[in-house]
């Protein structure tokens, strides 16, 4: 399973257009207030001449290179917390000339607190001051060996850290130093991130409203409480049901739904534009023979069984549904992929993000075997997450008053193909924010979802990704200029679309080249 489905994309760039006076800046050390309830341990500073910057390859990401890149210093604060034996590390990028005034915090992604590779550089690039920080945890992304203390038990002050409190203190730390280096504060300060980094932005906008004026949360891990198990069911209901289907099977599933409901926005184009509107029932391909490697395999009933309830998504022990599933057209290879050993049978190994969970904070047991776990075991988990997590990391309070009161707008798009997190979380979590203040409408004034039809997790797939979501945020939050559609293109440039604010949806005219926005329109149906 590639582990560059987690690299979290370059942002889009704001095309800055409000830049500071002229000042004279010196890469040193600054003196810096620490955050209330921590000390400040040490403050370094190192110039990097900039240019073209590379990176090197970690097990989540390839990041590409960045030319351009003005000098700039780099300032690392490192804090700690009485009682917690934390070392956490906040890092700020200031560049040297072309700062546009504005502060921009990076997030990271799985249980990886922050980037400080290509996301950090980029804004520096795009005239930020860049923030982020390893929340005191590490940055390989899926270890989850952090968490628990010598003893077995979980080490509650690096969970703080990890959930909620370091992206909170790094905003605070990142204006102080952007403030003493520049003297004078940022004008606007922006979040941006994406799946983890996606949580923790809609985390700023529910409990510190007053830290940033705009935040871009793009396929949040918010409910993580539920997520985080919910996406080991792939892994259940293979064990459960003794059918682990091939990767063949899986993909012929997942094409022939693509096939049933393609044309149901008005154009076939591969894609399907609402998955939890599609109805196919995988039944429907019981007893076609695939041609798997030059292999004859037959699609079972048991393989529909299979992929109708990952489809479906968790239920309980009475079959009452927990969470959305994977959307149909997704990628099954993350969330119910398969491995082959010497003699060529096949083990479902489980999504690594879920694994980790429930070994580490639920059972904290690091070897625990999740083949292991009945229907019954899984509900028991389900409910142990949320009642354990939810006020801790679950980033699901939809009371977002505090920062609609001061005057934040929050921007996020969401996948329809995503292979990750499903959309259906952040699909329901607007709903419950609209069952809170007021509806839709009343919603849209601050907070703005958009779903892109063919898109995966944060980029990637046969759809169109917004080319420039921060650009628009930025024109929000300093122009009064509200999105009302957001630009999006695929990799290539060879299909463009303009997605639609929740909860209309992007249908096709009827004419018109179906790759080309224009030919499309947002709607209520």
């Amino acid at each position: 399973m590639p582990l560059t489905a987690f690299a979290l994309p370059a942002a889009s760039a704001a095309t800055p257009s409000a830049t500071a006076g002229a000042v004279t800046v010196t890469c040193a050390p600054v003196p810096v207030s620490a955050p209330a309830g921590a000390t400040v341990e040490s403050v370094q500073a190192v110039r990097k001449p900039g240019g073209t910057v590379t990176f090197p390859s970690t097990p989540l990401s390839a990041p590409a290179p960045i030319t351009g890149v003005p000098p700039y210093c780099e300032v690392t604060v490192t804090l700690t917390h009485p009682g917690a034996n934390d070392h956490v590390k906040v890092a700020v990028a200031l560049p040297e000339t072309g700062w546009t005034g504005r502060l921009q915090a990076v997030g990271g992604s799985a249980y990886s607190a922050g980037d400080f590779g290509a996301p950090l550089v980029q804004a520096v690039k795009d005239g930020y001051s860049g923030v982020t920080t390893d929340a005191g945890v590490a940055l390989t992304g899926l270890d989850t060996t952090w968490a628990l203390t010598a003893d077995g038990e979980l080490d509650k002050p690096l969970v703080k850290n990890f959930a909620t409190r370091s992206v909170h203190e790094a905003a605070l730390v990142g204006k102080d130093v952007t403030r003493k280096f520049y003297d004078r504060p940022a004008s606007y300060a922006y979040w941006n991130g994406c799946s983890t980094g996606g949580r923790q932005g809609y985390a700023e906008a529910q409990k510190y409203p007053g830290d940033f004026d705009g935040i871009l949360a793009n396929a949040p891990a918010v409910q993580w409480a539920q997520f985080a198990v919910a996406t080991l069911w792939p892994q259940i209901v293979m064990y459960q049901e003794h059918d682990i289907p091939s990767k063949c099977v899986f993909d012929a599933f997942r094409k022939a739904a693509i096939k049933a409901c393609d044309k149901q926005d008005g154009v076939a184009n591969g894609i399907i534009d609402r998955p939890d509107s599609c109805g196919y029932d995988p039944r429907k391909l019981v007893g076609t023979e695939l041609d798997c490697d030059g292999k004859k395999i037959t699609v079972t009933a048991a393989d529909a069984k299979v992929m109708r309830r990952i489809w479906a998504g968790p239920t309980d022990e009475r079959g009452r549904k927990l969470w959305p599933g994977l959307p149909k057209g997704a990628d099954t290879t993350w969330l119910a992929g398969t491995q082959a050993d010497e003699n060529g049978d096949l083990s479902a190994p489980g999504f690594p993000v879920a694994v980790g969970w429930v070994q580490t904070f639920l059972k904290k047991q690091p070897g625990f075997d999740t083949s292991k776990i009945t229907y019954s075991d899984f509900a028991k988990l389900f409910r142990q997450s949320v009642k354990q997590f939810d006020d801790v990391i679950g980033t699901s309070d939809p009371d977002l008053s505090g920062f609609r009161r001061d005057g934040g707008k929050l921007i996020t798009f969401v996948g329809a193909d995503d292979q990750l997190i499903p959309p259906g979380g952040t699909l329901y979590y607007r709903q419950q924010v609209e069952r809170e203040m007021g509806g839709a409408k009343r919603v849209n004034d601050f907070y703005r979802l958009f779903l892109a039809p063919g898109v995966e997790h944060c980029s990637g797939g046969s759809g169109a990704a917004p080319t420039r979501a921060l650009g628009a945020l930025v024109d929000w939050v300093e122009r009064g200029k509200a999105p009302r559609t957001l630009a999006a293109a695929n990799p290539a440039g060879t299909v463009t679309r303009d997605l639609c604010p929740y909860p209309q949806v992007s249908r096709y005219k009827g004419h018109g080249d179906p790759a080309v926005a224009s030919s499309y329109r947002c709607t209520n149906s």
